[in-house]
């Protein structure tokens, strides 16, 4: 698998993707205008050139939100949507974001574990904010620490050391 930054010739395979997945997709206009803004970084995960699952990150001073990260339910526990989030961290690190943060549905508990693993720790709920299901509010501090970097590496480590 690879991760790529998305350009926008994906968008219509990222909207096909995103309808699938959400009961509540982003439509192809969102893509696009977020490919055009400069504070945003969103990458695609392919295999063979096909778009498997997609992220992005949205920077504001020293904050980074995770704004989308999804994979198709076919490769879910492949460990795509970890090498996607670790790009758009490491992305958000070296563009000088220092903290992180994102929402995930309150009954997602397989992404809550991933969050987890990238150090986000749940500190509240958004009530009612996916279509009347609850968000968790999660934040992941002092991500330009060493010790973070030490996170990053062993995530980065447990990867390298997989058989594709």
């Amino acid at each position: 698998m690879n991760i790529r930054t998305m350009t926008r010739s994906d968008v219509p395979a990222v909207a096909t993707l995103e309808r699938e997945i959400y009961p509540e997709p982003w439509s192809a206009r969102v893509f696009f205008d977020e490919l055009g803004r400069d504070n945003r970084v969103y990458v695609v995960g392919t295999d063979d050139g096909r778009i498997l699952g997609y992220g992005g990150v949205m920077l504001i001073e020293e904050d980074a939100h995770v704004t989308t990260l999804a994979v198709i339910p076919g490769v879910r526990r492949r460990r795509l949507g970890t090498r996607i989030l670790l790009t758009l961290v490491e992305e958000a690190v070296d563009r000088g974001a220092r903290h992180l943060t994102l929402e995930v549905r309150a009954t997602n508990t397989n992404a809550q574990q991933l969050y987890e693993r990238f150090g986000f720790a749940p500190v509240g709920k958004r009530k009612g904010y996916y279509d009347g299901e609850d968000a968790i509010v999660m934040w992941a501090l002092d991500v330009d620490a060493d010790e973070y970097g030490s996170r990053l590496d062993a995530i980065r480590a447990g990867l390298d050391g997989e058989s594709p």
